[in-house]
């Protein structure tokens, strides 16, 4: 897949393009890429996919600390070219280009610059200043500018049309089934490992405590989770815990993310790993015990390992 940063100095070959946010690039994002690399080859052309980066809603909206996105832009690179897409167009997303009317966008952008020979869009996908843009403004101008635009479906699950936020608020409130399956591949995180308060060591369960990479990455709800590791291209079983830490925690409302690497020894303080969710295990829950906290880590092992084989 080649990168374009900008829509300047395009050179494509009958381009069949497509153009969203694609946040987590989930199974209803993949139907709209499969009919465009495919409508491409059967046409001759490229498939070309227009984004926009930072995401929209960090330079529109004015409380920034309440959003949180499932994938950062190296994520979503990486998704579009398991898509097969042959060319991703990442657009600056700044105050002055929010201001483009959806009228501009089509004929300075979509038929000028990158020279569209056939636009395929989502259901309910809307661009311009003040999101003004849709299907319809797009079908007007299309035939006199040289193309021809399609709107494909959104692909439905038994709670609604899959999108990014569905997505969102089924791992905020615990249904990380739902998730996966509607992501099509398990969630992760990538983060920072950094000194933690060794709580989990006195306990026989040395963590490896997380900064997440990206700042607006989602973290799932509170509780234990069965996850998959990945440290240096290896990948070990672990179980994961998402919040305050109710039984020990003399910081109440400090949220942290830990990871206990199942027979894992080595130092990796300072290193960058990935942890996907499989499981959900369970709430997090406050134990009268340090002794009963300890004996259910052991069970939450034992079932982690059970689910991970």
């Amino acid at each position: 897949m080649e990168i374009h940063e900008g829509y300047y100095n395009l050179d494509l070959k009958k381009p069949v393009v497509t153009m969203g946010i694609f946040d987590g690039v989930h199974r209803g994002h993949r139907i709209l890429l499969d009919t465009l690399v495919n409508c491409a080859a059967a046409s001759g052309g490229e498939s070309v996919v227009i984004t926009f980066d930072p995401h929209p809603r960090l330079v529109l909206d004015k409380n920034k600390k309440k959003l949180s996105f499932l994938s950062d832009m190296d994520e979503k690179r990486q998704l579009l070219e398991k898509a097969h897409v042959n060319h991703l167009i990442i657009i600056s997303f700044t105050p002055a280009f929010s201001r483009m009317t959806a009228n501009d966008f089509v004929r300075k952008v979509l038929a000028e610059k990158v020279k569209t020979r056939y636009l395929i869009i989502g259901h309910d996908h809307h661009f311009g200043y003040h999101g003004e843009g849709n299907f319809d403004t797009v079908n007007k101008c299309a035939s006199s500018m040289g193309f021809v635009v399609e709107q494909l479906r959104g692909l439905k699950s038994r709670e609604g049309v899959i999108s990014s936020s569905l997505i969102r608020e089924a791992l905020l409130t615990g249904n990380l089934d739902n998730a996966n399956k509607w992501l099509g591949y398990c969630y992760s995180l990538k983060g920072q490992v950094v000194k933690g308060r060794g709580i989990g060591r006195k306990l026989g369960f040395p963590t490896a405590n997380l900064k997440p990479c990206y700042r607006y990455k989602l973290i799932p709800a509170d509780g234990v989770y069965a996850v998959e590791v990945k440290v240096n291209n290896e990948i070990k079983p672990g179980m994961l815990s998402i919040g305050t830490n109710p039984t020990v925690s003399k910081e109440p409302g400090r949220r942290s993310v830990e990871v206990n690497i199942f027979d894992f020894g080595r130092d990796i303080y300072g290193m960058e790993i990935e942890v996907m969710f499989r499981y959900r295990l369970r709430n997090e829950i406050r134990f009268e015990t340090v002794g009963q906290l300890s004996l259910q880590m052991q069970q939450d092992r034992a079932v982690a390992l059970t689910l991970l084989v």
